[in-house]
């Protein structure tokens, strides 16, 4: 494994001498990484009257502009990959001093599984009135990033222009028995390789009080013969329409439960908002000194993506039929015009026993 490392790091400054890119630079298998380009500076914004005004001819517009979609063929290379996700949101300027939309605004890149439930590949915040950047590690995605499938870009902004969006997937080939960064945690007890099985299991732009007064969100899941291990990912932040108290300053209890039963209980909160101010040129200085960027809140940080829970939930998850359910506690309830709100998606991967999946 050493030597394969050294190997691999020597190719890539070769590389890096002749010119070539690292990125470009052939696998440990000799066959070059492969990257998909889904969106390039294609824009959202919001128009009732004129959606499609700033649509480019490969997508399509919906939800007044704010969310575009393209279908792709994706083809990685034969056997094990690494696969990259890279996003970028880019400001409009309106002039020289200021940009179109100067607001923090939630948004994602995401997937329509086959079966019906979108994935979140990339959950972000914009900056205020900045650019911002964020590469993730999707390999846990494999089984879903092949074959013809549809990309959505969706930022909630409420101004026209508003935002440019790339998104790219690199397939980078991999040995077959390295280990992403992701899997660390459980090294000694995992198979060495992406995941045989992957589905989503919930997409909820909003999630109010309301929502919940008949119980909590049960979606069914279905864990596949042989499966030895399953992981849910759950990304979440909290809201609240007029942007004061409950639910983006106030976090609340999330609860999971399999079957009827509570397994997993916890907290969205962000602490180290202060650490991205400069990606938010437009974010404002507050009475006391404070600037509007900086405060912690309830899962996320305007300017950088939200991390996802990653629960083991094996053992509550034998092959079959699961209902899981899905509950955020005490969410600030309708008062006039303004409530609070959770943004809530979750999808789950498995790994089976025979290499190669199902």
């Amino acid at each position: 494994m050493i030597e394969r490392r050294i190997r691999l790091a020597v190719a890539l400054v070769i590389a890096a001498l002749a010119g070539v890119p690292a990125g470009a630079a052939a696998g440990p298998r000799g066959i070059d990484p492969v990257t998909v380009h889904v969106f390039h500076r294609d824009a959202i914004h919001f128009d009732q009257d004129e959606p499609d005004r700033f649509a480019a001819s490969h997508v399509r517009t919906s939800d007044n502009g704010r969310r575009i979609s393209r279908p792709v063929t994706l083809q990685p290379p034969e056997g094990p990959c690494e696969i990259v996700a890279r996003v970028r949101i880019h400001p409009i300027p309106n002039d020289v001093n200021a940009v179109h939309d100067k607001w923090d605004r939630a948004g994602n890149v995401r997937l329509s599984a086959p079966d019906g439930n979108d994935v979140e590949i990339v959950k972000f915040i914009t900056a205020y009135g900045g650019f911002t950047e964020h590469e993730e590690d999707v390999t846990h995605l494999a089984p879903l990033l092949r074959g013809e499938r549809t990309f959505h870009a969706w930022i909630d902004t409420w101004v026209s222009p508003a935002w440019l969006v790339d998104f790219e997937l690199t397939f980078r080939p991999a040995e077959a028995d390295s280990v992403p960064e992701w899997m660390a945690p459980w090294l000694d007890e995992a198979p060495r390789r992406a995941p045989d099985w992957a589905t989503g299991v919930l997409y909820a732009e909003q999630v109010t009080r309301e929502d919940l007064d008949a119980g909590d969100l049960v979606r069914e899941l279905v864990v596949p013969e042989g499966t030895r291990r399953t992981e849910l990912r759950v990304l979440s932040s909290g809201h609240c329409t007029d942007g004061s108290g409950a639910d983006e300053f106030v976090s609340k209890d999330h609860v999971i439960t399999v079957d009827g039963k509570e397994v997993h209980r916890y907290r969205p909160w962000r602490t180290d908002c202060r650490a991205f101010r400069d990606r938010n040129p437009y974010c404002r200085r507050w009475f006391d000194g404070s600037w509007s960027a900086d405060y912690d809140r309830s899962g996320w940080c305007p300017g950088d993506r939200v991390e996802p829970l990653v629960l083991d939930l094996t053992e509550h998850l034998p092959p079959g039929r699961h209902e899981l359910g899905f509950r955020v506690v005490d969410i600030r309830p309708r008062r006039g015009d303004h409530y609070g709100y959770w943004r809530l998606s979750a999808h789950a991967v498995g790994w089976t026993d025979a290499p190669g999946g199902l």
